[in-house]
């Protein structure tokens, strides 16, 4: 790596050595900065040619250098010959003007070192091309190494010089007299220039005579750079000392025969010996046959023929060779009437660029890039001229690489960009667009071309919007997508809103169909479909274009509308516009179409959401019912026990049976706990609770086992016959029914019930869930005042009229039957008549108890009382005696006590009071008053 930057630098110094030293101290520095050596040209390639530019306008120029070092082994008087022929060739060249002869932009300027002088731009000399490569920097440059010439170059380079030749002898009335490859110079674009008129003849006479130039005599003593080139000098300059404008012919015809022989003259002098050489190349031109002239083309084969002839009067004219078939080539007259174009006028260059298109793809692209293209762009700054310029200009850049395009076309392009007249340069622009887009860089593209499209929709021609909407979406793939979004979008939206023209609103509709997957989806649904509804035209075209997009994105695999859109935009706006009247049947079963299809897109995935739906909230519930798997094994039991006595009671005391207070506050808690956010410690209970209901789940279900409760050791009184007789004779008695007064401890209410106590009544299963008799119950008179009617049976319907107050006592979870015992000492009792106690008659009846009265008194106590209380050790099953709600009023019916648990040693253990039957009746007649 060091080795090869050694070798670089080394390099880059010797190229700075030398250019420092051929032109330092050179008036010519002053004005041009040089740049690398590039060629050399001129006789014998004495000149050195460097790149250079002016330093004032930055204009590109090439700079001839002649280094003095290259005489220093001539004496002075040599040298100064040498220098004098130089000077003098360059002056001649300097004052004269010819686009075929080399243009100098700077006249010769001499130093102690060097004769430096500028001219237009040049590649290099036909010799250098040829491949004599004398007085090049080393190594060669790869692009004149490499340099082939095109057939169409080589014509119309040899019809260059022949022009040249022409203007010479015709209007200067000068030979130039040493015509060689050194002497024609290659300009940048490939022009073939005229140059080393170091010894030229002017003619003697005056300009109305014939021309006669005087001849020096051949000095082989001289130097060789004092010397014209003797391999391309026509014999009569040697043997008869004589030159005429033929001469320069036969020098013309050496030159086109070393062109298509890789640069080898057609003879080879000595100059040692030069009349001998000349004498034997007389022979040979006088037998010269066709098989010597075999590498030429064959249509210009007689022509070579005829310059190389030794008779100076056969060979053809300079003015005669511009109009041999051999320059006719259509590449050769085109690049001729290139030359010409300044000569033409409008008319005649349109019709030339017309027909240019044709003539393109026949040319090398070299050839049209250096010679065609810097002459096309020049008429850009002719604006009638720029649409019959500008479809070349396009073509040619179709053939170059990007880079070629930026360096090369891009910079003329710039200001055409931006011309708005005449009208055919944006349509030209428009039609090609794609390839405007794909080779030009982003911000070009951004601050040039995009601007000029947005001028097109904008534009008052409806023919320039519908040709602009038409080639949009062509391209739409090469424009970035937030200026698709932000720029192109909302101009195609205004002229389809704004337009009156029809054609440009359905170009538009079209437009926006076929850019659609270009877009995002989101834009598409939030932009584009609303924007639908806005158009106020209801023709079929405009109905059918509106369609369109609807389908596009309906169908679209990127895109799509989903159900909601459809269910609340798209639908509602194309069901109304498919019945227009405008619409033919084939337009209205498009619409019916589309919208069938949207329809069962529609019920298609609402009803797999709602599937879906259904699916999870099953999930959810075996979720939740797994999660209560454990309270339902403890209800399933306690209904066990609960329905035997339920059957029993299942009609008496309706009113009680709507629930209690203790029972709503446990579904208001429930409800609560269910809505409200729950605490750590609730989810923690929680998971413990679907623990246990996966161990439940994966355990055999657990059957209750009844258990028959053990007789307590110590006997208890039977009280049944005493019961038994007692209410016998109770039946048996006659009581009238005795009118309540006003001042009697009850007040009269409306018949009721007490379902107006709560908001909903509750059924029978649930209170069999949740207030059935509890096992653990005992009987009790105090805490419950209950008026009767004796006009109602208080147990026979579900509602009882007679209630008109009560005393509602604190709730209890677990009641307990206690021993009933007799009323407070203090109790004031009301007197009145005795009470009807014919509502006893049907405690039994109506509700078909499992156990009939007889059946009752011959059983035993303790069996009769297992009838209502459940076996020891079973769950509980609620609160209610004979269905009438215990946690509502604190106690039943009968006076049962709702606090301590029920154990048989309360009915092994009866109270002493109830000894004998006369203290039973008294406990009845408190408890019914």
């Amino acid at each position: 790596m060091e080795s090869m930057l050694n070798k670089l630098k080394s390099t880059v110094t010797k190229v700075t050595a030398d250019v420092t030293s051929a032109v330092m101290g050179n008036p010519v520095t002053r004005e041009f900065d040089v740049g690398r050596h590039i060629a050399s040209g001129g006789n014998g390639l004495a000149w050195k040619i460097f790149n250079g530019t002016k330093k004032s306008t930055k204009q590109e120029v090439a700079v001839f250098v002649f280094d003095k070092k290259l005489i220093d082994k001539y004496q002075k008087f040599e040298k100064d010959q040498i220098i004098d022929s130089l000077k003098r060739g360059v002056q001649q060249l300097t004052r004269l003007r010819h686009p075929r002869l080399l243009t100098v932009q700077h006249p010769l300027e001499e130093s102690r070192d060097c004769l430096a002088f500028c001219t237009e731009p040049v590649f290099a000399s036909l010799a250098n091309v040829l491949g004599n490569w004398e007085n090049l920097p080393s190594p060669v440059s790869p692009d004149i190494k490499d340099y082939n010439l095109y057939d169409v170059e080589t014509k119309y380079g040899l019809l260059q010089v022949s022009e040249g030749l022409s203007f010479l002898h015709s209007s200067v009335k000068m030979v130039h007299g040493n015509i060689t490859p050194e002497n024609i110079i290659l300009n940048k674009s490939g022009a073939w220039k005229i140059m080393g008129f170091d010894f030229c003849v002017s003619s003697s006479n005056p300009s109305e005579q014939e021309p006669k130039f005087p001849c020096k005599e051949w000095d082989p003593n001289l130097p060789s750079l004092c010397l014209p080139n003797p391999e391309y000098l026509a014999p009569e300059y040697i043997l008869s000392v004589s030159c005429e404008t033929a001469s320069d012919m036969y020098s013309l015809g050496t030159v086109m025969y070393a062109v298509f022989n890789k640069g080898k003259p057609i003879f080879e002098v000595n100059k040692q010996d030069i009349y001998k050489s000349f004498s034997r190349q007389l022979d040979q031109l006088s037998r010269l046959g066709s098989s010597s002239l075999s590498n030429i083309p064959e249509e210009v084969r007689e022509h070579v023929k005829l310059l190389l002839n030794v008779t100076p009067t056969v060979r053809p004219d300079a003015d005669q060779m511009t109009k041999i078939p051999f320059f006719d080539d259509v590449g050769a007259v085109t690049l001729q009437y290139f030359d010409t174009l300044f000569q033409r006028d409008n008319l005649q260059k349109s019709q030339f660029f017309k027909g240019l298109p044709k003539v393109l793809p026949k040319l090398p692209k070299r050839v049209i890039v250096q010679r065609i293209l810097p002459c096309l762009t020049s008429e850009f700054v002719n604006p009638d001229m720029v649409p019959f310029v500008l479809p070349n200009v396009l073509l040619i850049a179709e053939e170059c690489t990007k880079e070629e395009y930026v360096k090369l076309i891009l910079p003329e392009l710039g200001p055409v960009f931006k011309q708005q007249e005449p009208i055919q340069i944006l349509l030209i622009f428009l039609q090609k667009m794609d390839l405007l887009l794909t080779k030009t860089p982003p911000d070009e593209i951004k601050n040039s071309v995009l601007p000029m499209v947005y001028r097109a929709l904008e534009a008052p021609s409806i023919q320039i919007q519908e040709l602009c909407l038409n080639i949009i979406p062509t391209f739409a793939n090469l424009i970035d997508y937030p200026s698709m979004k932000n720029a192109l979008i909302p101009r195609i939206k205004n002229a389809c809103l704004q337009t009156s023209s029809l054609a440009v609103r359905v170009n538009s509709l079209v437009c926006l169909g076929k850019i659609l997957e270009y877009l995002d989806k989101w834009f598409v649904l939030d932009d584009i479909l609303p924007f639908l509804q806005q158009i106020p035209s209801k023709e079929p075209a405009v109905l059918m274009g509106i369609l369109g997009i609807y389908k596009c994105t309906f169908t679209h695999k990127k895109l799509g509308i989903t159900k909601e859109q459809l269910a609340g935009k798209v639908l509602p706006h194309l069901i109304p516009l498919s019945i227009e009247n405008n619409l033919n049947l084939n337009q209205f079963n498009s619409f019916i179409s589309v919208i069938k299809e949207m329809l069962n897109r529609l019920e298609s995935e609402h009803k797999t959401k709602l599937e879906q739906l259904q699916i999870m909230q099953e999930q959810q519930k075996s979720l939740d019912i797994g999660n209560q798997m454990n309270a339902s094994e403890e209800t399933k039991v306690t209904n066990v026990g609960s329905q035997h006595i339920d059957k029993v009671f299942n009609n008496i005391g309706a009113d009680f049976l709507t629930g209690g207070e203790s029972e709503n506050k446990e579904d208001g808690l429930q409800n609560k706990h269910k809505r409200a956010s729950l605490t750590l410690e609730e989810k923690q209970k929680l998971a413990k609770e679907q623990e246990q209901a996966q161990k439940l789940k994966s355990q055999q279900p657990l059957k209750p086992q009844v258990h028959t409760p053990v007789a307590p050791v110590k006997q208890t009184k039977d009280l049944t016959d005493t019961l038994m007789d007692n209410m016998s004779s109770l039946t048996s008695l006659s009581v009238s029914t005795p009118k309540i007064s006003a001042s009697s401890t009850f007040t009269s209410v409306p018949s009721m019930g007490l379902g107006m106590m709560f908001s909903t009544p509750i059924d029978n299963t649930k209170r069999n869930l949740t207030n059935g008799l509890n096992a653990n119950m005992g009987f009790q008179t105090s805490g419950f005042n209950m008026p009767v009617n004796t006009n109602q049976n208080l147990f026979s319907s579900p509602s009882t009229p007679g209630v008109t107050k009560m005393t509602l006592g604190t709730p209890s979870t677990l009641p307990n039957f206690s021993a009933v015992s007799v009323p407070p000492a203090g109790a004031k009792q009301t007197q009145q008549r005795p009470t009807d106690m014919s509502a006893l008659n049907n405690l039994f009846g109506p509700q078909k108890p499992k156990v009939s009265m007889n059946q009752l008194s011959q059983q035993k106590p303790n069996q009769w009382l297992n009838q209502f209380v459940p076996p020891q050790g079973s769950p509980g099953m609620g609160s209610s005696v004979m269905g009438t709600p215990m946690n509502m009023m604190g106690q039943s019916a009968f006076g049962m006590q709702a606090n301590p648990f029920f154990s048989p040693q309360n009915f092994a253990q009866p109270p002493t009071t109830m000894t004998n039957s006369s203290s039973a009746s008294n406990d009845l007649k408190d408890l019914f008053g």
